[in-house]
């Protein structure tokens, strides 16, 4: 019991620093430095390319459905998306169909 409670409590610990350092690192300035809105610019499309690339790394081409569900479930998200601008939603129904069509149809 004493060991799980440590663990929760250095999780929630951790959980509030990384939310507060940046408010105790920038003090009360009111304009955000130019670093942090380049990475606030950049970081998120690196992230999700690395995912894409990190999903779709182990595809084998030469046997089984050769990638198809993996690379239908790509395009409708990038559809979704491009239509609706809803991370969330383009996500959501790309891993939902990614499913159907790995549990259904292939």
């Amino acid at each position: 019991m004493g060991h799980s409670l440590a663990i929760i409590g250095v999780v929630a610990l951790c959980t509030v620093l990384t939310r507060a350092l940046p408010f105790w690192i920038l003090g009360g300035r009111k304009e955000v430095p130019a670093t942090v809105q380049y990475l606030g610019k950049v970081l998120p499309p690196a992230i999700m390319a690395i995912l894409v690339v990190y999903c779709l790394k182990d595809i084998n081409l030469l046997e089984g459905s050769r990638g198809l569900p993996e690379f239908l479930a790509v395009a409708l998200v990038a559809v979704l998306h491009l239509w609706k601008k809803s991370t969330l939603l383009s996500i959501g129904a790309g891993t939902v169909f990614y499913m159907i069509l790995v549990q259904a149809v292939f």
